[in-house]
């Protein structure tokens, strides 16, 4: 049988790699973001490709993280109600409420991934659009 304890670890290791990921991204783009030269690009959609990388990515974590919690927190609650069967002389009301609380900082640490990943997903792609738009205002200028 696998372990709280284990499954505990995975689950939070996957998101804790999903955090750092997001958070990689985030900086990456704003470094991007704050020197990139419109100029030196011939078309509208090179640049969009260049604004738009990762942030795909981005907003796969952001979907995706309040699921890898809840999962996390179904297995435990699992793990708890496997616990509570196996102990079968007495039941005690504070082991089943601490194996359901833990069970539950899964899907917690999920939404504090995808909350923030969410926000700054759609702050990137708003910044994104800026830029294409001056690059646009720019080539129309030129004409």
């Amino acid at each position: 049988m696998i372990e709280k304890e284990l499954i505990e670890y995975i689950i939070f290791g996957i998101l804790a790699v999903m955090g750092f990921i997001a958070v990689w991204i985030v900086i990456e783009r704003l470094i991007y973001y704050k020197f990139v030269r419109l100029n030196e690009f011939d078309s509208k959609e090179l640049l969009e490709i260049a604004l738009t990388k990762n942030l795909s990515l981005l907003a796969s974590i952001a979907v995706n993280a309040p699921y890898i919690g809840l999962l996390g927190t179904v297995a435990g609650i699992m793990m708890t109600f496997i616990d509570i069967a196996a102990d079968t002389t007495s039941i005690d009301p504070s082991v089943i409420m601490v194996g359901l609380a833990l069970a539950l900082k899964a899907t917690a640490f999920g939404l504090i991934v995808a909350i923030p990943s969410s926000f700054v997903y759609n702050l990137l792609v708003r910044k994104s659009d800026i830029l294409l738009t001056l690059w646009e205002t720019r080539e129309a200028k030129k004409d």
